[in-house]
């Protein structure tokens, strides 16, 4: 049976997300989790996280989803190529946030299933508490 991105799927990657902060000690977490067309399905900004967090969130999970590269994977290529990563960010609308803590889901073949955007800790931090979320719900991350 091929992996689905269900609403409750979200819930359990949101949730275990913040459980793997609180066991790991981090500052107050936001997490969001897009479809694969990069819309919001649901997402939770933890008491004491700032409330622009859901704008980091969002970029660093739509940028995953958008570009088809993991959070990582967009911070190297801005290092090694800042115009690409400008470009591709002004053709989003600005919405790109290429660090650490977007996180692609995939499905069993490859395919892009959605992203999963944390912040509010180390971008290093934001995406292990991440990939403990997506394991949680069965499904596969690369951050």
């Amino acid at each position: 049976m091929m992996p689905k991105l269900t609403i409750d799927a979200a819930r359990t990657i949101i949730r275990e997300t913040l459980a793997k902060g609180h066991e790991m000690g981090l500052k107050p977490l936001s997490v969001i989790v897009l479809d694969a067309g990069g819309h919001p399905l649901a997402f939770e900004r933890e008491d004491g996280a700032a409330p622009g967090r859901y704008v980091i969130a969002e970029g660093k999970a739509y940028g995953a989803v958008m570009l088809g590269m993991p959070g990582s994977a967009q911070m190297a290529r801005a290092e090694a190529q800042h115009y690409f990563m400008t470009a591709a960010n002004g053709a989003f609308g600005g919405k790109v946030v290429p660090v650490p803590g977007g996180v692609i889901l995939r499905g069993d073949e490859g395919e892009i299933l959605g992203g999963v955007g944390v912040t509010g800790d180390t971008s290093d931090n934001d995406a292990e508490a991440a990939l403990a979320g997506i394991a949680a719900a069965g499904l596969k991350g690369e951050a």
